[in-house]
C-alpha cells in the first residue's frame, strides 16, 4: 500500500460557496483535475496506478473554511467534509481525507472535528500555516491542539497561499513557488519556538514541501539558540523539536532537497507527497519515482516510499 500524503479534491460547487463568503483565490483550483466527475476520476486512477500509488490522503487546504464570519465557516466546514467523507466512502481503497476546521473558531472547530472523527470516519484534520494572519502557535487554537492530542491525530499542515503575509513575494508574483515553502518554514519554526509539539507530543504534525527551507536552516537555528530560542517553552534545541514532526516529500523531483531533508530531518519522518493536481502526468510520476532515483539507500527510500505513511496513520509497517 502507497499512500500519498498530499493531494486535493475540490468541485465547483464548493469553491462557488467559498466565493459567496468572500474567498477571492478559488480560480487557481478551478478546471485543474482535481474534480470528482467520471472522466477526472478515471483519469486520476489511471495516474495514480501509472506511478504505483495505492490511496491519496485528501485536504481542502488551502480552499480550507477559514472565515471571520462563524456563520460562513461553519457552513463550509460541513459542506466539504460532507464531500471528502461521501468521496472516501465511494472509494474506499483510494481515498482517505482529513477534516478542515471552521478556524479561528475554536469551539466551532472542535464540534466539527468531533463529528468528523467520530461520524464521518475522517483520518485526521488540516489546517493552513497561518489562518487569517494568526500563526499556529496562537493561544487561541491551543485548544483544538489539545483535542487532536488526546485523540493522537494527523494535522496536515499547508500554504495558505499568502505569501508568508509580505508583499514583496506577493506583489512579485512569487506567491506559490517561493511564498509557499517560505510559508511552510515560518509555520514549522513558529510552532517550534512556541515548543508546541513538546506540549502536544501526541498530534502528528505533518508539513509541506520538505519543510520549505528548515533542512538548510535548523545549524543556524541551533547555533542561535542560546540567545534567540532559549524560551521557558522550548526545553531542547529546535533542531530536536523539528525532528518531532513529519514532512511531506513534496520537492519537485529535486534530489538534493530531498536528500538534505533526510540528512536533517532523518528518512523516517519524511512521508510521499505528490501536491496533486498540481503535479500531474509526468510531474506526478516525477514526484513518486524521484525518491527511489534520488540515490538514498533502499532501506531509506522505501520507508519514504511504503512504510512511514503507513504508520503515521497506523495502517501497520510496510513489511
Amino acid at each position: 500500500m502507497r499512500i500519498d500524503v498530499h493531494a486535493h479534491v475540490w468541485t465547483d460547487e464548493y469553491l462557488d460557496l467559498l466565493e459567496g463568503f468572500g474567498k477571492t483565490d478559488t480560480a487557481f483550483q478551478r478546471g485543474v483535475g482535481a474534480g470528482l466527475d467520471e472522466r477526472e476520476i478515471e483519469a486520476r486512477f489511471a495516474l495514480l496506478d501509472s506511478a504505483g500509488v495505492t490511496r491519496q490522503v485528501l485536504s481542502a487546504a488551502p480552499q480550507s473554511p477559514h472565515f471571520a464570519d462563524p456563520r460562513h465557516a461553519a457552513r463550509a466546514a460541513r459542506s466539504v467534509n460532507d464531500l471528502y467523507a461521501e468521496t472516501v466512502a465511494h472509494w474506499p481503497e483510494r481515498f482517505m481525507a482529513l477534516a478542515s476546521l471552521p478556524l479561528p473558531h475554536t469551539d466551532l472547530a472542535l464540534e466539527e472535528l468531533a463529528r468528523c472523527l467520530d461520524e464521518l470516519g475522517l483520518h485526521g484534520a488540516c489546517v493552513t500555516t497561518s489562518v487569517l494572519g494568526r500563526s499556529l502557535a496562537d493561544p487561541v487554537f491551543a485548544p483544538v491542539l489539545a483535542e487532536l492530542d488526546r485523540r493522537g491525530a494527523v494535522l496536515f499542515v499547508h500554504p495558505a497561499g499568502c505569501g508568508g503575509g509580505s508583499p514583496l513575494v506577493t506583489d512579485f508574483r512569487l506567491t506559490w513557488s517561493v511564498g509557499a515553502p517560505l510559508e511552510d518554514t515560518i509555520a514549522v519554526a513558529h510552532l517550534v519556538r512556541a515548543g508546541i509539539p513538546g506540549r502536544f507530543p501526541r498530534v502528528k504534525f505533518v508539513a509541506s514541501h520538505l519543510g520549505g527551507a528548515l533542512p538548510m536552516l535548523l545549524q543556524r537555528m541551533d547555533d542561535q539558540y542560546a540567545w534567540e530560542w532559549d524560551v521557558p517553552e522550548l526545553a531542547e534545541k529546535p533542531s530536536a523539536t523539528a525532528r518531532r514532526l513529519w514532512y511531506d516529500s513534496v520537492g519537485h523531483g529535486h534530489a538534493p532537497a530531498l536528500w538534505a531533508a533526510v540528512e536533517s530531518l532523518g528518512a523516517d519522518r519524511i512521508v510521499l507527497g505528490t501536491d496533486f493536481p498540481y503535479e500531474d502526468g509526468d510531474l506526478f510520476r516525477t514526484a513518486v519515482a524521484y525518491i527511489a532515483e534520488s540515490g538514498l539507500p533502499p532501506g531509506q527510500a522505501e520507508k519514504i516510499l511504503d512504510g512511514n505513511a503507513r504508520g503515521l496513520f497506523g495502517l501497520g509497517s510496510a513489511g
